[in-house]
Protein backbone atom coordinates (compact mmCIF):
# COMPACT_ATOMS: atom_id res chain seq x y z
CA UNK A 1 0.00 0.00 0.00
CA UNK A 2 1.68 3.51 -1.03
CA UNK A 3 1.55 6.07 1.72
CA UNK A 4 -0.27 9.34 1.06
CA UNK A 5 2.19 12.65 1.29
CA UNK A 6 0.47 16.09 1.34
CA UNK A 7 0.94 19.48 1.89
CA UNK A 8 -1.49 21.64 3.71
CA UNK A 9 -1.85 25.48 4.95
CA UNK A 10 -3.56 26.25 8.00
CA UNK A 11 -3.66 27.84 11.16
CA UNK A 12 -1.91 26.48 14.57
CA UNK A 13 -4.93 26.17 16.93
CA UNK A 14 -3.59 24.98 20.20
CA UNK A 15 -0.24 25.72 21.38
CA UNK A 16 2.71 22.80 20.35
CA UNK A 17 2.49 19.88 23.31
CA UNK A 18 5.79 18.14 23.93
CA UNK A 19 7.10 14.87 25.06
CA UNK A 20 9.11 11.97 24.84
CA UNK A 21 8.72 8.50 24.21
CA UNK A 22 9.73 5.89 26.63
CA UNK A 23 12.94 5.47 24.65
CA UNK A 24 13.47 9.54 25.04
CA UNK A 25 12.85 10.58 21.80
CA UNK A 26 11.39 13.70 21.45
CA UNK A 27 7.84 14.29 20.23
CA UNK A 28 5.79 17.62 19.42
CA UNK A 29 2.06 17.90 18.42
CA UNK A 30 -0.29 20.35 17.60
CA UNK A 31 -3.66 20.87 16.04
CA UNK A 32 -3.90 22.83 12.72
CA UNK A 33 -7.06 24.44 11.29
CA UNK A 34 -7.19 24.58 7.43
CA UNK A 35 -9.97 26.65 5.94
CA UNK A 36 -10.99 26.69 2.25
CA UNK A 37 -10.90 30.29 0.62
CA UNK A 38 -13.22 30.66 -2.49
CA UNK A 39 -14.38 33.81 -4.64
CA UNK A 40 -17.99 33.79 -4.58
CA UNK A 41 -19.44 35.41 -7.64
CA UNK A 42 -22.72 35.77 -7.18
CA UNK A 43 -21.72 38.43 -4.20
CA UNK A 44 -18.42 38.82 -5.73
CA UNK A 45 -15.73 38.78 -2.65
CA UNK A 46 -14.06 35.71 -1.58
CA UNK A 47 -15.47 33.62 1.35
CA UNK A 48 -14.46 31.16 3.86
CA UNK A 49 -15.61 27.36 3.16
CA UNK A 50 -15.51 24.31 5.33
CA UNK A 51 -12.72 24.04 7.84
CA UNK A 52 -10.48 20.86 8.08
CA UNK A 53 -9.22 20.07 11.77
CA UNK A 54 -5.98 18.01 11.55
CA UNK A 55 -3.32 16.70 14.36
CA UNK A 56 -0.32 17.35 13.56
CA UNK A 57 2.68 15.12 15.37
CA UNK A 58 6.79 15.27 14.57
CA UNK A 59 9.19 13.65 15.44
CA UNK A 60 12.81 14.26 17.17
CA UNK A 61 14.57 17.22 15.60
CA UNK A 62 11.78 18.97 13.95
CA UNK A 63 9.79 18.10 17.36
CA UNK A 64 12.44 19.86 19.37
CA UNK A 65 12.41 23.14 16.72
CA UNK A 66 8.66 23.49 16.90
CA UNK A 67 8.61 23.95 20.75
CA UNK A 68 10.89 27.71 19.93
CA UNK A 69 9.48 28.34 16.88
CA UNK A 70 5.18 27.83 16.59
CA UNK A 71 2.61 29.82 18.97
CA UNK A 72 -1.31 29.15 18.84
CA UNK A 73 -2.62 30.87 15.76
CA UNK A 74 1.10 31.41 13.30
CA UNK A 75 0.20 30.66 10.26
CA UNK A 76 2.07 27.03 9.07
CA UNK A 77 2.48 25.12 5.52
CA UNK A 78 2.92 21.76 7.07
CA UNK A 79 4.01 18.54 4.37
CA UNK A 80 3.77 15.21 5.66
CA UNK A 81 2.22 12.08 5.66
CA UNK A 82 -1.34 11.95 5.85
CA UNK A 83 -3.10 9.03 8.24
CA UNK A 84 -6.82 8.78 9.26
CA UNK A 85 -6.78 6.67 12.68
CA UNK A 86 -9.39 4.97 13.47
CA UNK A 87 -10.61 3.65 16.77
CA UNK A 88 -14.00 3.24 18.92
CA UNK A 89 -15.41 4.78 21.57
CA UNK A 90 -18.05 3.69 24.10
CA UNK A 91 -19.41 2.09 21.19
CA UNK A 92 -19.19 4.96 18.58
CA UNK A 93 -16.91 4.46 15.81
CA UNK A 94 -14.57 7.78 15.52
CA UNK A 95 -11.72 8.93 12.97
CA UNK A 96 -9.44 11.60 13.00
CA UNK A 97 -6.88 12.86 9.96
CA UNK A 98 -3.21 13.10 11.01
CA UNK A 99 -0.31 14.12 9.71
CA UNK A 100 2.90 13.00 10.40
CA UNK A 101 5.14 16.02 9.83
CA UNK A 102 8.03 15.83 7.74
CA UNK A 103 8.12 19.71 7.38
CA UNK A 104 6.51 22.67 9.54
CA UNK A 105 7.21 26.39 8.35
CA UNK A 106 5.78 29.90 8.80
CA UNK A 107 3.26 30.81 5.51
CA UNK A 108 5.42 33.62 4.30
CA UNK A 109 2.43 35.16 2.10
CA UNK A 110 0.91 36.68 5.38
CA UNK A 111 3.87 37.98 7.33
CA UNK A 112 7.49 37.22 7.83
CA UNK A 113 9.59 35.06 9.78
CA UNK A 114 13.58 34.94 10.68
CA UNK A 115 15.23 31.59 10.25
CA UNK A 116 18.08 30.28 12.44
CA UNK A 117 19.91 27.42 11.97
CA UNK A 118 20.12 24.71 14.77
CA UNK A 119 23.61 23.16 15.89
CA UNK A 120 23.70 20.09 14.34
CA UNK A 121 22.06 20.82 11.36
CA UNK A 122 24.80 21.60 8.80
CA UNK A 123 28.29 22.88 8.91
CA UNK A 124 28.46 21.34 12.29
CA UNK A 125 31.29 18.60 13.13
CA UNK A 126 29.88 14.88 14.92
CA UNK A 127 32.16 15.07 17.72
CA UNK A 128 30.93 19.23 18.75
CA UNK A 129 27.26 17.38 18.15
CA UNK A 130 27.80 15.18 20.65
CA UNK A 131 29.29 16.94 23.49
CA UNK A 132 26.53 19.80 23.16
CA UNK A 133 23.79 17.18 23.93
CA UNK A 134 25.45 15.03 26.46
CA UNK A 135 24.35 17.72 29.36
CA UNK A 136 20.43 16.63 28.35
CA UNK A 137 20.79 13.34 28.47
CA UNK A 138 19.61 12.14 31.76
CA UNK A 139 16.48 15.01 31.68
CA UNK A 140 12.93 13.42 30.44
CA UNK A 141 12.50 16.64 29.44
CA UNK A 142 15.27 19.34 28.47
CA UNK A 143 15.07 22.49 30.87
CA UNK A 144 15.03 25.03 28.10
CA UNK A 145 11.94 23.53 27.18
CA UNK A 146 10.19 23.71 30.31
CA UNK A 147 11.39 27.22 30.25
CA UNK A 148 9.90 27.85 26.78
CA UNK A 149 6.35 26.45 28.46
CA UNK A 150 6.62 28.29 31.30
CA UNK A 151 7.22 31.28 29.94
CA UNK A 152 3.94 30.99 27.20
CA UNK A 153 1.94 30.37 30.28
CA UNK A 154 3.49 32.99 32.15
CA UNK A 155 2.73 35.60 29.02
CA UNK A 156 -1.12 34.27 28.63
CA UNK A 157 -1.90 34.63 31.98
CA UNK A 158 -0.46 38.21 31.90
CA UNK A 159 -2.46 39.27 29.03
CA UNK A 160 -5.36 41.61 29.48
CA UNK A 161 -8.41 40.32 28.53
CA UNK A 162 -9.46 40.87 25.06
CA UNK A 163 -5.82 41.71 24.19
CA UNK A 164 -3.97 38.38 22.76
CA UNK A 165 -1.15 37.03 24.75
CA UNK A 166 2.30 38.46 24.36
CA UNK A 167 4.85 36.09 22.33
CA UNK A 168 7.52 33.98 24.34
CA UNK A 169 11.04 35.23 24.55
CA UNK A 170 12.26 32.95 21.45
CA UNK A 171 15.72 34.52 21.75
CA UNK A 172 16.27 32.39 24.82
CA UNK A 173 14.35 29.66 23.49
CA UNK A 174 16.74 29.45 20.69
CA UNK A 175 19.93 29.63 22.38
CA UNK A 176 19.31 26.50 24.54
CA UNK A 177 17.55 24.66 21.11
CA UNK A 178 21.09 25.27 19.42
CA UNK A 179 22.60 23.12 21.85
CA UNK A 180 19.88 19.86 20.65
CA UNK A 181 20.74 18.16 17.89
CA UNK A 182 18.89 15.26 15.73
CA UNK A 183 21.73 12.87 16.26
CA UNK A 184 21.26 12.63 20.17
CA UNK A 185 17.87 10.64 19.99
CA UNK A 186 16.25 7.23 18.68
CA UNK A 187 13.21 5.93 16.68
CA UNK A 188 9.80 6.66 16.97
CA UNK A 189 7.45 5.18 19.74
CA UNK A 190 4.73 6.10 22.23
CA UNK A 191 4.54 9.64 23.86
CA UNK A 192 5.05 10.36 27.19
CA UNK A 193 3.38 13.14 28.51
CA UNK A 194 5.99 15.75 30.41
Amino acid sequence: MSETHVTVLGNVVTEVSYGETASGVPMANFRLGCTERRYDQERACWVDGETQWLRVTAWRALAVNLIGSLAKGDPVVVTGRLRVREWTEEGVKRSRAEISARSVGHDLTRGTSAFRWATGVRGQPPESVAAAGAGAAGEPVPGWIVNALESRRVSAVAATPGRPASPPDRTAVTEHQERVSEGERGGEGEMVQS
